[in-house]
């Protein structure tokens, strides 16, 4: 219980600074885990993207305010965070399908959405194989993209890089450098809170980088579990990983990549492993 009990300490922040600068990386700490690993969490776990929760509560809280006092719409925007009032129309507009002047209406119809409990829930058994591997530091070689600091400002740069890459004969050269275990494409996000944050498509090696990008991935111990089908099978592994196997595991994240290895890279039916960073829960 203590993992949910860390969540929900998470959301009491939140529900703080609604009206002030939220900190990820705070939130991080609360949870005992990175802001990266932290978004993955709540996105797997709340069914949304953290940023998108902030702001569903934000616009949410902003109804109720037009709604029940004489602030004005100015005033509101920028209670909430937003610098201009544009913004803010835009925002509270897709939300609640009305423009905020219109509020006041009789009869107008606004949205309310409530801060998010976190509880554990029991679901059907089904068994997850998986094991634990502690492995030294190692090298990898291979080219790189920055990742933004809201991970759903991502969700199209990882793909478009995999398209890219394949493409222009980058996955046909890295394949052709592997030589060290963990054997096969890797995708490998980097993502600490005291670097820049990158994804990597690369491949464990000892050879010369040439025209490559170098990273040490530094020493740690994953949780692997292994899988087949599409890129769609991949992302339903790690919300079961996330939501299922780490609340009762007596591991939480470690500060260290997450890691997929691709064994297999037809795109329809791949075989890889999901390497999750972790630590024992400390008694």
């Amino acid at each position: 219980m203590e993992w949910v009990e860390r969540l929900n300490q998470s959301m009491n922040y939140i529900e703080e600074h609604l009206t002030d600068e939220i900190d990820y990386e705070q939130l991080g700490r609360i949870a005992c885990c990175s802001a990266y690993h932290y978004q993955r969490m709540f996105t797997y776990m709340a069914g949304i993207t953290l940023a998108e929760y902030i702001r569903r509560r934000k616009m949410s809280l902003a109804a109720v305010d037009l709604q029940s006092g004489n602030e004005k719409i100015i005033d509101v925007a920028e209670k909430y965070g937003y610098q201009s009032p544009t913004a803010f129309n835009r925002a509270f507009q897709a939300f609640h399908g009305i423009a905020p002047s219109a509020v006041k209406n009789e009869g107008v119809s606004v949205k309310s959405f409530s801060a998010i409990v976190f509880r554990i829930a029991v679901k059907g058994a089904t068994e997850m194989e998986y094991r634990i591997e502690t492995k030294n530091a190692f090298r990898i070689i291979g080219v790189s993209a920055p990742l933004d600091k809201e991970i759903e400002n991502n969700f199209m740069v990882v793909p478009q890089m995999w398209q890219d890459a394949a493409a222009n004969g980058t996955i046909e050269k890295l394949a052709g450098m592997m030589d060290t275990p963990p054997m096969g494409l890797l995708g490998v996000s980097s993502c600490n809170d005291t670097e820049q944050w990158k994804y990597f498509i690369a491949v464990s090696s000892t050879k010369e980088r040439g025209e490559f990008e170098e990273y040490i991935v530094p020493a740690s111990t994953w949780a692997v579990f292994s899988g087949t089908g599409t890129n769609q099978s991949i992302q339903e592994l790690e919300q079961r990983i996330i939501t299922e196997w780490l609340p009762n595991s007596g591991y939480e994240y470690a500060d260290a990549p997450d890691i997929e290895v691709y064994l297999n890279p037809d795109p329809q039916n791949a075989q890889y492993e999901v390497w999750i960073p972790v630590t024992k829960k400390q008694a």
